[in-house]
């Protein structure tokens, strides 16, 4: 681990929480906006200090460690870092958090403090668990996720069962933190166990220390289902997925994106669940991979039945979030950076897909495909970054999305070639139903009459836009800028489950 000798990775994670303070404690409405919105640009550049500052050369390495006694009686540290696996998560979570700030700039008409403040301190809390590395740590961030989520579907969705929306979803990630806490607990009683100590004196719930402690076959069997269960509602994988679609239509435009595009269930187990039960992990691959295929090839064929665009792009990116957790079983180099690389994608893509659903449903009322059809006469500039965004979701070569999908295709058929059958089924499921409601929604005769008086993209819109378009296209055709970093990265990772 390299020291920092500047708490950057404490800085990103205090700053939205101290600027949803102040947001959320300012009297004047425009001044909380603007508060809000230079704490985000100043997030972002943050979060691209700390990418300059990581050295890919030793990428496999914890880098910007930060460590300081938090709760001694417990051993309990705050302890945070970062490897080539999160670096990049960084200014990707950023970006996207003030794109949707920016996205509902004037969309908010009431508590538009409390709104903007949420906004911000989900922020920090994400940042908390992409950075962290103390379990005990990772698991307060991600229960202080849930709050600023709960009311910002309940007091801003759009749908008639917003509240039930939002309880839905906090039951859902409430039952999710049970088996993970439970997971913790039992990776620091196991350390004190091995180490001849006692408990609480020789607890501990640093992830650089657990990864090094001994664990029986039996303990891994156990934590590594308990990991996954967790992470598993969270991503979301068959059967615990029925939340994001109710929340994908009920909750606000802004918030949906951010939901979509952090799939923190999939980065848990990337980053905790798969490293800590390394031989759990290989006995149990297989379990992870069918679990992966039944998730985006059921999602793929529900996305097909849709006829509301948001509920479209919900299963859209459960599907997605399936092939993900096949590259993850793979357990070869390909599958991991492809699955590293799609989850980045996600803030890019599925994002800017549900952005781009709630400006079509803030003009025309609904995203129902009965009131669409003719948009693209209408609305060229819209239509032409939907497709894009389409396009590359698919995995269309020029775009993010095909080197993702094509490592991700390749490691499945290396591993196993019904598995890549099946990933290959999952992509041409995917191409079908996102390239049909293009084609009903975006092109055809105008069907209803409301689309005529419909407005394009406003400018600020258009900009909004443009900078995830641009890296669509620019990582599309320089993906090795990303795969560079988190190679060594991935090399260590799969080295641990391998060996």
């Amino acid at each position: 681990m390299t020291e920092a000798n500047f708490p950057i990775l404490s800085l990103i994670i205090l700053l939205p929480l101290l600027g949803g303070v102040a947001a959320g404690f300012t009297r004047n409405i425009s001044m909380a906006k603007k508060i809000a919105l230079f704490v985000a640009g100043l997030e972002l550049i943050a979060t691209l200090i700390v990418v300059q500052w990581f050295d890919a050369a030793q990428g496999h390495r914890f880098q910007l460690v930060e460590q300081h006694a938090w709760i001694p009686s417990l051993n309990i540290q705050f302890l945070i870092g970062v490897d080539g696996i999160s670096v990049l998560f960084l200014p990707m979570s950023a970006l996207l958090t003030l794109v949707a700030l920016i996205a509902s700039w004037n969309s908010v008409q009431h508590l538009t403090r409390f709104h903007f403040a949420l906004l911000l301190v989900m922020e920090g809390a994400t940042m908390g668990v992409l950075v962290a590395l103390d379990m005990m740590l990772f698991f307060l961030f991600w229960e202080l996720i849930l709050p600023p989520i709960f009311f910002l579907i309940g007091l801003w969705g759009g749908g008639p069962e917003r509240r039930g929306a939002a309880m839905k979803y906090m039951l859902y990630m409430v039952f999710s933190g049970v088996p993970l806490l439970f997971a913790f607990i039992m990776l620091g009683v196991n350390h004190a166990m091995q180490t001849g100590g006692s408990i609480p004196l020789n607890l501990s719930f640093s992830f650089p220390v657990l990864l090094d402690t001994y664990m029986s076959d039996d303990l891994q069997r156990v934590i590594f289902i308990l990991l996954l269960t967790g992470f598993a509602v969270k991503a979301p994988l068959v059967p615990f997925h029925t939340w994001l679609p109710t929340t994908a239509v009920e909750a606000p435009t802004q918030l949906t994106a951010l939901l979509v595009g952090l799939k923190l269930g999939a980065y848990g187990m990337l980053r905790f669940a798969m490293p800590l039960t390394p031989h759990a992990s290989v006995e149990y691959a297989w379990v992870l991979g069918i679990l992966g295929a039944i998730t985006f090839t059921y999602a793929a064929m529900i996305a097909l039945q849709q006829t509301n665009l948001r509920r479209l792009l919900a299963y859209a990116s459960i599907s997605h979030v399936g092939l993900v957790i096949v590259g993850i079983a793979t357990l070869n180099m390909q599958g991991i950076q492809g699955a590293i690389f799609q989850l980045l994608n996600f803030t890019l893509i599925a994002s800017c897909l549900i952005l781009i659903a709630g400006f079509i449903q803030h003009r025309l009322g609904s995203t129902e495909l009965i009131h669409l059809g003719g948009l693209a006469k209408v609305m060229p500039r819209l239509t032409s970054f939907f497709f894009l965004f389409a396009v590359a979701s698919i995995g269309v070569p020029g775009t993010s999305g095909f080197p993702a999908e094509f490592l991700l295709i390749v490691g499945a058929l290396t591993a196993h070639p019904g598995l890549g059958v099946a990933a290959l089924l999952g992509a041409i499921l995917g191409a079908a139903y996102m390239l049909s409601f293009v084609r009903r929604a975006f092109f055809g005769p105008i069907v209803h009459v409301s689309v005529h008086q419909v407005q394009d993209l406003r400018s600020r819109e258009f900009g909004l836009l443009c900078v995830p378009a641009l890296l669509v296209l620019f990582f599309g055709f320089f993906p090795d800028l990303v795969m560079d970093i988190n190679r060594l990265a991935a090399e260590s990772w799969l080295g641990r489950l391998t060996n």
